[in-house]
């Protein structure tokens, strides 16, 4: 649980997006583009409905005419290229205009418990151009090209839980196809990839006549959708501790499972040496900048050598995947280490797939602090959980150099500087290691018999220290075991945690603090969701 090991997280078999082509595929949903009104200009609307066993949910899609100069992905923009929500049901011309007042406003407008998420999306403008002119030439786009970016449009937010006027997620959790966590935000996802493909080929037919062409099946399966993601996400995996550690958990258990396998098949052994060679065609497509991410992949590059050669030599015998990964935590770097635990859960779907149903959150809402419990036995819990940060010195200014704030303008978390901005009035209970200790500090002198609840009504300060603290009993990995406000805090690593289980790749830093990543690439359309298409194509089979 420290955050350089939670940033080299990668997608797995429980990643969300994966759990739900699984579900779709293996169900068969039903998909349809009812409407698909979208004028020369590239401007107007389209419905894609998406019919489960029991229910349908329609993405209603807006593509508007954006000036360049207007084009922005941060999160005080105000206009965008498309804008979405996903509609609990089938929309009627009435919804679809009330949705066309507010969708294009985002947080301007609002809309209601019928829809489930709100998104927008802005086109990778050189990608986009490529592509809509060769088709319209009637070729197909440079596949170096495609692959250099990955994506014809990004999103930049996709909203859900209730945001806006949205439906609330206690609302919708009883379903089955959503009760897995995000399952409305990936569908979301899916269909406007959708809608992407279609609306750059209704661009290339307008430029290009009768001469345009189709973007090829296999090319369009290589484009995902960019997303970019800021600090407003980073502070999630600390503020629902059991949720985060119920998506832990469930990768914990998965990996154990898999360790105690006494004998690899070979068709299992052979899997694995597949997606390790598929693994490696996706690695060398991830592109970064960053200095810190640059420096991942140049060890991630040298861990996928060495991984191979493990195999060729060392997978005899009993228990070879709990050897492969003791061998990777003394060999390989934490992302090839992290690399592993995602591969080595691959050929054994029958033992991984099912703790995707475990990952939800049913508990902590209803969770009331023990005030009933001793001090004593809250100092050995607080011990347990915190004692590494009682070692840090919190008075001095390097760790303790940021303050989490919620921003007034736009209601998002922001990060800044503590002895630089008068922030410090402001700051979220966003350091739940430097209050422990202060909880710790104040219990010194109080005797192990007393009750908690005599405690907190002479410290009510310390009502969130304890209930952070009470919650590892039953959320042993809910908390971060790493300082969240130092000076050398890299939030991107909380963010690629989250996007993990999203089941994004490519993750590329645009600082400290906000980052790029594709969803979906590789992904069959809806017309190509199968069962034997619906899961591992997320490692590609070769270039397109």
């Amino acid at each position: 649980m420290r955050l350089s090991r939670l940033g080299s997280f990668h997608q797995s078999r429980l990643s969300f997006m994966r759990v739900l082509t699984r579900r779709m595929a293996g169900e068969s949903w039903d998909f349809t583009r009812p409407i698909f009104d979208i004028d020369q200009t590239g401007v107007g609307y389209a419905v894609y409905t998406a019919r489960g066993p029991a229910r349908s949910y329609s993405l209603i899609a807006f593509a508007h005419d954006l000036p360049a100069a207007k084009r922005s992905d941060r999160v005080i923009a105000d206009a965008w290229d498309a804008t979405f929500t996903l509609f609990d049901g089938v929309p009627t011309q009435a919804d679809i205009d009330r949705l066309a007042q507010n969708v294009p406003l985002q947080e301007a407008g609002r809309v209601s418990a019928k829809e489930l998420t709100l998104s927008r999306a802005n086109r990778s403008v050189r990608l986009w151009s490529h592509v809509v002119a060769a088709l319209a030439e009637g070729r197909q786009p440079d596949a170096d090209q495609i692959n250099s970016v990955g994506y014809l449009m990004r999103t930049t937010a996709v909203y859900g839980s209730g945001k806006f006027g949205a439906a609330d997620r206690e609302t919708i959790a009883d379903r089955s196809e959503l009760t897995v966590p995000f399952q409305a935000e990936m569908l979301t996802v899916y269909l406007i990839r959708t809608f992407v493909r279609d609306l750059v080929q209704h661009m290339a037919r307008v430029e290009g006549g009768d001469k345009a062409v189709a973007l090829d099946s296999a090319i369009a399966q290589r484009l995902g959708i960019g997303n970019s993601t800021g600090l407003g996400m980073a502070p999630f995996i600390v503020n629902h501790p059991v949720l985060f550690n119920n998506w832990i958990i469930a990768r914990e258990e998965a990996i154990a499972r898999v360790r105690r396998v006494q004998v690899a098949t070979a068709d299992e052994l052979r899997m694995f040496d597949t997606l390790c060679a598929r693994v490696a065609m996706s690695v060398g497509e991830w592109r970064s900048e960053h200095p810190v991410q640059v420096a991942k992949l140049a060890d991630l590059h040298d861990d996928l050598r060495q991984i191979q050669a493990y195999r060729k030599t060392a997978f005899d015998g009993e228990f070879p995947w709990n050897r492969l990964w003791l061998w990777a935590f003394k060999s390989l770097s934490e992302e090839g280490q992290e690399l592993v635990a995602s591969l080595m859960l691959e050929p054994y779907p029958d033992l991984v797939d099912g703790l995707a149903d475990c990952m939800a959150d049913t508990f902590e809402k209803s969770f009331r602090i023990d005030g009933t419990m001793t001090v004593g036995d809250l100092r050995v819990i607080l011990a347990d959980v915190y004692g590494w940060a009682a070692d840090i010195d919190w008075a001095a200014a390097e760790h303790c150099a940021r303050a989490w704030y919620v921003s007034a303008e736009k209601l998002e978390p922001r990060l800044g500087e503590r002895f630089e901005e008068p922030i410090a009035a402001f700051e979220q209970p966003l350091a739940p290691a430097r209050d422990a200790v202060s909880l710790i500090y104040d219990l010194a002198d109080i005797a192990d018999e007393t009750l908690v609840a005599t405690v907190l009504l002479d410290h009510p300060e310390h009502r969130q220290a304890v209930k952070r603290a009470q919650l590892t009993r039953v959320a042993p990995y809910g908390e971060i075991r790493d300082n969240t406000i130092s000076a050398a805090v890299m939030p991107i690593d909380m963010l690629r945690a989250k996007l993990s289980f999203f089941g994004a790749i490519h993750f590329d830093p645009r600082s400290d603090r906000w980052v790029r990543i594709c969803m979906y690439k590789g992904a069959p359309y809806p017309e190509d969701l199968s069962p034997e298409t619906s899961d591992l194509w997320v490692y590609p089979t070769g270039c397109a």
